[in-house]
């Protein structure tokens, strides 16, 4: 592979113009296409395989044209201080609002709160429940302004007037953070380079793939059904991992030039080593997204597809267009140990260091020496800190948000609190059971025992009659809690009408199911948790099969592994201690706390596993490379943090930078993802990478490079370190024995 990435650099520095014009003309290409196609909305959300869903899907068959999962609105009103919602004024203004809202073209029904008893105990809250034919993300922007406009006559008569539901949806906007994000990674790499020519690369590289990527998404969002979120994603990802690898590669290019080669043999040289280990890298962040599908949840499966395109656009950028850029900066782009005039004097052209003089080992280097000296107190202080901060994820709650962890500036979370203060809180996330019949002989004794069965369970509030459909076979029941929608007490009532269900099935032969936002919520989490250890034992498998590729040693990916595994936990813990318990919360802007989102865990699995092999792969392979050039172990260590330790830093900040940016985000979601991976990648990289990976190598030895002789015959040889171009070109001079391992 070294070979092969060698000749690809040299003919993308070569040939400079070719490369630039083909990724500039597939930006335009990506840019037109998303300028062009139809706008889509957030991802449709359906969940093959649970009851929530076979429930709606039922409600599509036997009550054709009612719009099962189409929008709905809340109109929620409430009366002046001192009056009633029954006060003659206040009911004409409420019956007026109700007329204007069914003109809407879009509109099934309209709810009247004084026909439906919509009002409140004490009189001064009522709402309307607006119906619509579509669903959420395929209602008319003219639907959701006359919406809004009819709620702001309302308000005018002088009631206080919210929207509540999913017919509002507002795009989630990153704020400006996103922006910060970007120029604090910009402000790292012109200090590591010392340069603007020389950070601006990887941050033109990584904006052009991203760009490519985005764009992509865009343009196909309206026909593969891909929301926000999926862009957000990616953006997010691709951003992080499109700086890192061309930094790694501008890095090695620059340590190329020290050693005394010319451009475009550096050039060469820097994408056939450091490009192998970014291919390698890339492979496991597009094997952990990808993996994402085993969940068979469509709206994570297209999120991680697409995010792993971004991912594999961000590789083939690193590999040809940063060697063609190289090509266009020459001389502006430093030698390794020569600072540029931004940071420092240029070395001028012909001058030379005194060779007598000795250079200072840098921070990394005396790091890891002191690593080596005390591996087992850096051990033991790295395992424990990060086990304290797991802690707080043995707490850990799952759900998925809803009004209620709205920002109280919204409508829809301001709706959410007038009707738990008119109605109860469990009025949020009222429950449809839905009671099939059709092969009951009493279709109608059925229904009412079912109603009958709900009554006398815990924390039911209300019952509402059955509601057959036409042919009499099928009947939907509304059941309110007493309890809010994300709490423990709703997700036991909710799996106690299943088992009351089940016994109703077993004497009259008719299915009982529980649908609902609320009951869709709880079994999404069930779902998420049910799939969570098949899908860490498939993209850790894979990983760690691959990864023995990579150094030829079984002790190492375990490692690696292990490590993942501490870092990922105390990420959660941290997610907790914020999102749930309330710590810093203000700092992170949380306005409302409450259960962490259900795809978290198994979404942070993937993508931090996948950027945890990334620095796994960067800082490994260069102690491998000293440790098969003769090198004993501890020393190997040591030369891996000189070369690479600054560069890995570097790439932690930016990529901690970049997903930080996104806390900014107006959606729960988006804001949650962006403060895990941030602080998964302090874990990662400056705990587990940058201490227990140096101690447990030191205090393992040789053993850790070992591999069984008939494995070590099987695995293919990639040539990670570069071995095949050092052979070539008669580098090692037959001073230094190679060692095989």
């Amino acid at each position: 592979m070294a070979t092969f990435l060698y000749k690809l650099g040299r003919l993308s520095f070569r040939r400079r113009h070719f490369a630039a014009l083909i990724w500039v003309a597939l930006l335009t290409l990506a840019g037109v296409g998303a300028a062009s196609a139809p706008a889509a909305g957030n991802s449709s959300f359906s969940i093959p395989g649970t009851e929530a869903q076979k429930a709606f899907d039922l409600l599509e068959q036997r009550f054709p044209g009612t719009s099962a999962d189409g929008a709905t609105a809340r109109v929620v009103f409430k009366a002046p201080s001192g009056e009633k919602m029954t006060d003659p004024g206040n009911k004409a203004t409420v019956q007026d609002t109700v007329k204007e809202l069914s003109d809407g073209s879009e509109v099934v029904r309209v709810t009247d709160p004084y026909q439906a008893k919509a009002v409140s105990k004490d009189g001064t809250i009522a709402y309307a429940q607006v119906s619509y034919k579509v669903s959420g993300m395929e209602l008319d922007d003219a639907a959701k302004e006359a919406l809004e406009d009819s709620a702001q006559d309302a308000r005018k008569a002088g009631l206080t007037v919210e929207i509540g539901g999913d017919a509002l949806q507002a795009v989630p906007h990153t704020g400006s953070s996103e922006i910060i994000g970007i120029a604090v990674a910009a402000v790292v790499l012109v200090i590591t380079f010392g340069s603007l020519v020389a950070a601006g690369l990887p941050l033109l590289t990584a904006l052009i793939g991203v760009g490519i990527g985005v764009s992509a998404i865009t343009g196909l969002a309206s026909a593969l059904d891909l929301g926000t979120t999926t862009s957000t994603l990616a953006m997010m990802i691709g951003l992080a991992v499109g700086i890192d690898y061309a930094l790694f590669i501008v890095s090695r290019y620059r340590a190329e030039l020290a050693e005394g080669r010319e451009r475009e043999e550096a050039a060469g040289r820097a994408v056939g080593t450091a490009g192998s280990a970014v291919v390698f890298a890339g492979l496991t962040v597009v094997i952990a997204l990808v993996g994402l599908s085993v969940v068979n949840i469509p709206m994570l499966t297209k999120m991680g597809v697409a995010a792993a395109g971004t991912v594999a656009i961000a590789v083939l950028i690193a590999l040809t267009m940063i060697p063609a850029l190289l090509g266009y900066a020459g001389r502006k782009v430093k030698p390794m140990g020569e600072k540029g005039k931004l940071l420092g004097r240029a070395k001028p052209q012909g001058e030379t260091a005194e060779p007598v003089k000795q250079a200072k080992p840098n921070l990394g280097t005396r790091w890891a020496s002191f690593v080596v000296r005390r591996p087992i107190a850096v051990l033991l202080l790295g395992v424990i800190g990060l086990g304290a901060a797991a802690v707080p994820a043995t707490s850990l709650e799952l759900g998925l948000p809803d009004d209620g962890s709205q920002p109280t500036s919204t409508t829809q979370r301001r709706a959410y609190d007038l009707l738990s203060e008119g109605f109860g809180p469990g009025f949020n996330g009222p429950l449809m059971v839905v009671v099939d019949a059709k092969g009951s002989d009493d279709p109608k004794a059925v229904f009412t025992e079912t109603g009958d069965e709900i009554k006398g369970l815990k924390d039911v509030v209300t019952v509402t009659p059955a509601q057959p459909n036409k042919a009499g076979d099928t009947a939907t029941i509304t059941v309110i809690p007493g309890s809010k929608p994300s709490s423990v007490t709703t997700e036991n009532l909710v799996h106690g009408i299943r088992d009351a269900g089940a016994d109703i099935k077993a004497d009259t032969d008719a299915n009982v199911l529980v649908t609902g936002s609320t009951a869709m919520n709880i079994d999404v989490s069930q779902k998420l948790n049910d799939a969570l250890v098949p899908y860490l034992v498939l993209v850790v498998g894979l990983a760690f099969l691959l990864l023995i590729v990579v150094f030829r040693s079984i002790l190492v990916p375990l490692k690696a592994a292990l490590g993942f595994l501490l870092s990922v936990m105390a990420a959660l813990g941290a997610v907790v201690a914020v999102f749930q318990w309330g710590w810093l919360s203000g700092l992170m802007g949380v306005e409302q706390t409450g259960p962490v989102m259900s795809m978290m865990p198994i979404f942070m699995v993937g993508v931090v596993f996948g950027l945890a092999m990334d620095y796994e792969v960067f800082l490994v392979t260069r102690m491998r490379e000293a440790y098969v050039h003769g090198e004993k172990p501890a020393q190997a260590v040591v030369t891996g943090f000189r070369h690479g330790a600054r560069v890995v830093t570097a790439a932690a900040v930016i990529m901690m930078a970049v997903f930080a940016g996104f806390i900014g985000s107006s959606e729960s979601m988006v804001k949650m993802i962006g403060f895990g991976l941030a602080i998964a990648v302090f874990f990662d990289a400056f705990v587990v990478r940058m201490a227990i990976v140096p101690a447990v190598l030191a205090l393992l030895g040789r053993k850790a490079w070992w591999l069984p002789k008939w494995l070590d015959r099987a695995l293919p040889n990639v040539d990670v370190e570069g071995e095949g171009l050092r052979a070539a070109s008669g580098d090692d001079g037959g001073d230094r024995e190679l060692v095989r391992v």
